[in-house]
């Protein structure tokens, strides 16, 4: 049988073989190849963000205590108690300060101080409670009754500078046994 020829090579009129020597060149070049099966990446899979589950247990305890019919005044603030809690705190050990059921170790009155005393007086006692290693104290700053116009100066000022001393992790009004709005439990960092 005859082979036909290429129907365009027909109308050249000669017929040419491929020059083997630029594929040959190329093969040895690249290499052995193999066929690409496809052409997509395969990524791993990202892991899950961790979940805090002691937080959420945590966060659904006090859900589920601030939904029940139990109520205990002292678990609430009204507008004139005081009461902070550093992050992470656990909600059942600011619930116990509230209640009293921490023994107060020490105590400071700042009763009759100016705004300069009072907060060398609390500076110098939170210093102190520290260093000897008390964990729960009660600062007395009185109602305001004594002071000009009977707005509790003091009061207002405590809380800021509680909030601004690392060693304390909360405090919070003192039971109306130990003083009510004119005094607040602190619960201080172990040193």
């Amino acid at each position: 049988m005859k082979k036909q020829a290429h129907p365009d090579a027909a109308d050249s009129g000669t017929e040419t073989a491929p020059d083997n020597t630029d594929s040959d060149l190329f093969q040895r070049s690249i290499g052995p190849v193999r066929p690409v099966q496809h052409d997509r990446v395969h990524l791993p899979v990202p892991r899950p963000p961790a979940r805090a589950r002691f937080r959420e247990r945590d966060e659904q305890a006090v859900l589920k205590d601030m939904l029940s019919d139990h109520f205990d005044p002292g678990d609430y603030e009204t507008g004139e108690e005081l009461g902070f809690a550093r992050p992470g705190l656990q909600h059942r050990t600011l619930k116990r300060l509230r209640r009293g059921q921490h023994a107060v170790q020490a105590e400071c009155d700042l009763h009759g101080l100016t705004v300069v005393e009072a907060r060398q007086a609390l500076s110098a006692f939170l210093h102190e409670c520290q260093a000897r290693g008390l964990s729960c104290v009660r600062i007395i700053h009185g109602k305001g009754h004594g002071s000009h116009q009977r707005i509790p100066i003091l009061k207002s000022k405590i809380g800021g500078w509680l909030r601004q001393r690392d060693e304390v992790l909360a405090f919070c009004s003192a039971r109306p046994v130990d003083g009510g709005t004119g005094a607040v439990y602190v619960l201080l960092k172990k040193s």
